[in-house]
C-alpha cells in the first residue's frame, strides 16, 4: 500500500538534483577544515542568518546540544518552555551531556510570558545555580508549528541583554517562521546569539543541521561537536544537498503551509475535533468525546494514512513536499471515512 505520510516533514526524500549533487560533490577532510562543500554551506548559512560563522552537524539535536555545551557549565541552569523540543525530545541531553538543570516555564502556544522569564532568572548567591542560557523555539513543534513574533523575540532579547544572558534559538523550522512572517530569516536570527536550523525537515535534505553564531562561539562549538563524536570527514557528500536546499527549497515551504490549511479547513467541520488554524506546516488536533489517538492512528493506517500524536488526545499532521494537494484531499477522505465508521 502507498501511504500518505503526514507523520513529519523529516520523512521528505532528497530531490533528484540533490541526489546528483551528492554524486558529484567536491569533498575533503572536514576534520582538517578541507571539505570545500561543507565550508561553503557553513559560510552561506551564516550569511543568510546574519551571523559570522556556521557549523555543519549531523542533526538538530546535536546542534542544540552543542550549543548548550558551548554556552553553559555543569551546575548551571537553562530557561526553557515546558514543552520545548530541547527538553522533551533530546533524551535528557540537557542534564546527561551538559550537567545543567532546566527551569521550565509553561507557555501559551509555546510562548513563555516575559515576566515569567524575568522571574526565573536566578539571583546571585552561593545556594543558587547561575542562569546561563535562555532557549526559544521558533517554530514551536508541540504548539502546532506556532511562530514567535518579531516583537516577542525582541522583548526576550532585550531582557537577555539586561541580565547578560545569551539566547539560543532552536530554529529547526526557522524558515517556516520566515515564510509566515514574510520577513528575511536574519530578522528573526538577530534576536538570538546562536541559532540551529534543520536541513532535513521541510528543506528535504537526507540529513544535517547547521549551527550559526559568532566566530568565537562557533570555534567553541566545533570542539564540543568533536566531544560528542560529531567530527566529520568527507561530509560534502551530504552538505551538497544543503546548498541546494538554501537556494531552491525555502520559498516552496509556503505550499506546505497551504496544504496544512486545506487539511484544517476540512477537519474543523468534524464534530470530534478541536483545532486552531495552523500558521505553518504542523496541524495540532485535539480529540473530543473520549476518542483515543492511538486507536484513530491505527484506523487511519489501515486506509493508507500515516500521522502521529502528541498524547492520547492529540493528533499531529505535518505537511511537506512529498505529499501533494491531491494527497491532502485523499487524507481528508480517509479521516472522514474513519470518523463516520465510529461516530
Amino acid at each position: 500500500m502507498k501511504y500518505i505520510d503526514l507523520r513529519s516533514d523529516t520523512v521528505t526524500k532528497p530531490t533528484e538534483e540533490m541526489r546528483r549533487a551528492m554524486y558529484e560533490a567536491e569533498v575533503g577532510d572536514d576534520g582538517y577544515g578541507e571539505d570545500p562543500t561543507v565550508n561553503l554551506l557553513e559560510q552561506k548559512s551564516a550569511e543568510i542568518l546574519g551571523k559570522e560563522a556556521g557549523l555543519f552537524l549531523v542533526s538538530g539535536t546535536m546542534g542544540n546540544q552543542v550549543a548548550l555545551l558551548s554556552w553553559t557549565s555543569p551546575g548551571e541552569e537553562v530557561i526553557l518552555e515546558a514543552e520545548s523540543h530541547m527538553f522533551y525530545y533530546e533524551a535528557g541531553g540537557i542534564s546527561a551531556n551538559g550537567g545543567v538543570q532546566p527551569y521550565l516555564i509553561p507557555g501559551e502556544d509555546g510562548i513563555m510570558p516575559i515576566e515569567k522569564i524575568e522571574k526565573a532568572i536566578r539571583k546571585k548567591g552561593r545556594v543558587f545555580p547561575k542562569t546561563s542560557l535562555i532557549v526559544l523555539e521558533n517554530t514551536h513543534n508541540r504548539a502546532g508549528g506556532k511562530v514567535l513574533s518579531l516583537d516577542y523575540m525582541r522583548e526576550v532579547y532585550n531582557l537577555s541583554r539586561k541580565y547578560d544572558i545569551p539566547i539560543h534559538l532552536d530554529g529547526a523550522r526557522i524558515f517556516n517562521a520566515s515564510i509566515y512572517l514574510k520577513t528575511p530569516v536574519k530578522e528573526i536570527a538577530k534576536y538570538a546569539d546562536s541559532i540551529m536550523f534543520c536541513l532535513s525537515k521541510g528543506l528535504s535534505c537526507p540529513m544535517g543541521s547547521v549551527l550559526v553564531g559568532s566566530r568565537e562561539f562557533i570555534e567553541k562549538a566545533r570542539k564540543n561537536r568533536q566531544r560528542l563524536g560529531g567530527g566529520l570527514r568527507q561530509a560534502g557528500v551530504v552538505a551538497s544537498c544543503g546548498l541546494i536546499a538554501l537556494e531552491k527549497m525555502i520559498n516552496r515551504l509556503e505550499e506546505d503551509h497551504i496544504k496544512a490549511k486545506n487539511l484544517y479547513n476540512f477537519l474543523k467541520g468534524m464534530p470530534i475535533f478541536d483545532l486552531k488554524e495552523p500558521e505553518t506546516n504542523i496541524l495540532k488536533v485535539k480529540l473530543k468525546n473520549n476518542y483515543n489517538s492511538t486507536i484513530l492512528l491505527e484506523k487511519f493506517k489501515k486506509y493508507g494514512l500515516l500521522a502521529t500524536s502528541f498524547d492520547e488526545t492529540t493528533l499531529r499532521f505535518v505537511t511537506h513536499k512529498d505529499v501533494s494537494f491531491e494527497d491532502i484531499d485523499k487524507a481528508c477522505e480517509i479521516v472522514e471515512k474513519v470518523v463516520k465508521e465510529d461516530f
